[in-house]
């Protein structure tokens, strides 16, 4: 592609331009190259292969729920039932521990604190249920809540 230069200025106004201006039209090329590469979908290689299939195993069983309340006198109840104090509640955790070795089998402990309850006997049980090697401790909460 050449450009003519001419040696005087009054040479361009004597005679029109016969050259087209190319540079909107290669701009359009561009634009339409690039939604060309855009659009064309990602070629995905994909392997085929013959996955062994996973034997139908029986469902799990429910694991056991031991609820622990604590209510607003402190009080710590087993199940319902009231307990006379916190060796009774460590030695029922330790029972609940060895009756199955395994983590999967381990009861679920749900704890359930009165709004009024003291801190102190709710991190008192959480700490026999560590002691005991638990590991399933969940904390319910007690679903009264504040009016808006």
């Amino acid at each position: 592609m050449s450009m003519k230069l001419a040696s005087d200025s009054d040479s361009f106004d004597d005679q029109p331009m016969s050259e087209m201006n190319t540079t909107p039209l290669i701009d359009v090329m561009l634009v339409l190259l690039v939604m060309l590469i855009i659009t064309i979908p990602m070629q995905l290689h994909s392997v085929n292969m013959n996955m062994p299939k996973a034997a139908v195993s029986a469902p799990r069983q429910k694991p056991q729920i031991i609820k622990i309340d604590i209510d607003a006198n402190s009080q710590i109840l087993w199940n319902g039932e009231l307990l006379a104090d916190t060796a009774l509640l460590q030695a029922n955790l330790d029972k609940a521990s060895q009756a199955s070795a395994d983590v999967d089998g381990q009861p679920e402990i749900h704890i359930k604190p009165s709004n009024t309850a003291k801190y102190d006997k709710v991190a008192a049980v959480l700490a026999a249920a560590q002691r005991a090697g638990l590991k399933k401790i969940g904390m319910v909460s007690s679903g009264v809540s504040a009016g808006l």
